[in-house]
């Protein structure tokens, strides 16, 4: 309680894994919780490549937020964009559907914005290659992907055909791996004898990684082993690559050594990187804190904001030492900032930092292979696939969602099944360009 007799009121900014662990943990504080977000869905985002390949439907990794948090009953869902931040008056300013304009007061503020794709420095980029970052983009990409197999189905031109029947993905971290993955998989097992003047199996995949190796955080043997992997699945691997030109017909690429090279494709993806949401330039403006270099604010160990310990910076938006931009590390500062908050409405004033409990990465190759690293185990192959289906499977939101996962799954790796291919609405006639462009 406050001093005047109201309920302690909590601003959440933002509904991924750092806003939605925390309205979790607040769930039985004696707080008014109000969570923010400009869509109305909380998004799984390590299976974004999943709704872009066929395998999971958008609504399967993207359950309504409402729904997620419909036993929370001290807590309202606003859907609105966030404008400004008010550090001093303790107010939150947001425009709602429809353009009206709302404030909402605080007592303690969980910003939990997320992170944008980067295209480091060349946003003319974004015209031609989507990243993988929201609903919106996996969406996008299905209707380019499935699109441009019933193009090259149509087409005569043996050089256009071509264009549409190559894939190529930039950036080899655990997104771009997947990708490429799943894209080789799709068109040499999925679509078996769907196309009557094509031949699926014969499609291009090539990912793009401009260091020299691919899931570099992994280790040198996973990275080797990955490369190994994707090579026998017939994915085209390009290390020390830089992509110097993105546009409707292709990438140029420069190597180390100087060569040029163009791929005509008309499918990029772009997963080479991410940068903090523009809500955190905001929140420095307004309360002298630091910035890193992906537009991280930089926080006090507690994840509080030096000087504002009421507000709380957490997931993708937070710099805290060498954490990585993550969906672990979004969950566990959620919480903690949840639980820091419940701890100072019992009198609990000591600051307690974040320990940071590592639970690793993981990325999935193909069918039953997956490259895995937790703690000190590396490991591959089935084992590592194994790994990856237990973390995905308890991390995802709601029962409903995790049975109807384990049916797609069991449909697409075992048998050949992508249920998810509907070209509808604009996709038909035309995809257009990347969303936000």
């Amino acid at each position: 309680m406050n001093e005047d007799g109201t309920q302690h009121r909590v601003v959440i900014v933002g509904s991924g894994f750092g806003g939605l662990f925390a309205a979790k943990a607040l769930r039985t504080a004696p707080v008014r919780v109000t969570l923010i977000d400009r869509t109305n869905h909380h998004l799984f985002q390590p299976l974004l490549y999943q709704v872009a390949t066929g395998i999971l439907s958008s609504g399967q990794i993207a359950p309504a937020t409402r729904d997620v948090l419909r036993y929370h009953r001290s807590l309202r869902v606003v859907l609105a964009e966030v404008d400004s931040i008010d550090p001093v008056g303790r107010t939150v300013s947001t425009t709602e559907i429809g353009g009206a304009t709302a404030t909402f007061p605080y007592d303690s503020l969980i910003v939990a914005g997320g992170a944008v794709i980067s295209y480091f420095g060349h946003d003319e980029f974004r015209a031609a290659a989507s990243g993988m970052k929201s609903l919106d983009d996996a969406m996008y990409l299905r209707g380019q992907i499935f699109g441009s197999f019933e193009r090259a189905e149509s087409e005569d031109d043996e050089r256009r055909r071509a264009s549409l029947m190559t894939f190529v993905v930039i950036g080899g971290g655990p997104t771009g791996v997947e990708m490429a993955g799943q894209l080789r998989e799709l068109s040499r097992r999925a679509l078996q004898r769907n196309y009557r003047r094509i031949d699926p199996a014969a499609s291009r995949v090539v990912l793009v990684e401009g260091g020299s190796r691919l899931v570099p955080t992994m280790g040198d043997r996973l990275s080797r082993l990955t490369a190994r992997d994707l090579g026998r699945m017939g994915v085209e691997v390009h290390l020390g690559a830089m992509v110097t030109g993105v546009d409707d017909g292709g990438v140029d690429l420069t190597r180390s050594d100087g060569m040029r090279q163009r791929i005509e494709s008309a499918t990029k993806v772009w997963a080479a990187g991410t940068r903090a949401c523009p809500l955190g330039e905001h929140l420095a403006a307004t309360t002298g804190a630091a910035l890193d270099r992906s537009g991280r604010v930089q926080v006090e160990p507690d994840c509080s904001v030096r000087g504002y310990p009421e507000i709380f910076v957490v997931g993708d938006l937070m710099s805290l030492g060498d954490l990585p931009a993550v969906a672990e590390v979004a969950m566990q500062s959620g919480a903690h900032a949840a639980r820091t908050i419940r701890r100072r409405l019992r009198g609990d004033t000591a600051v307690v930092p974040l320990h940071y409990r590592d639970l690793g990465t993981l990325a999935v190759i193909s069918r039953f292979r997956a490259v895995a690293k937790v703690g000190p185990l590396r490991v591959g192959g089935l084992v590592g696939w194994l790994i990856w289906l237990v973390v995905h499977v308890t991390f995802l939101t709601g029962f409903k969602n995790r049975f109807a996962a384990l049916a797609r799954w069991t449909i697409s790796f075992v048998g050949r099944g992508r249920y998810e291919r509907a070209l509808t609405g604009r996709w038909v006639v035309d995809t257009g360009p990347p969303p936000g462009t």
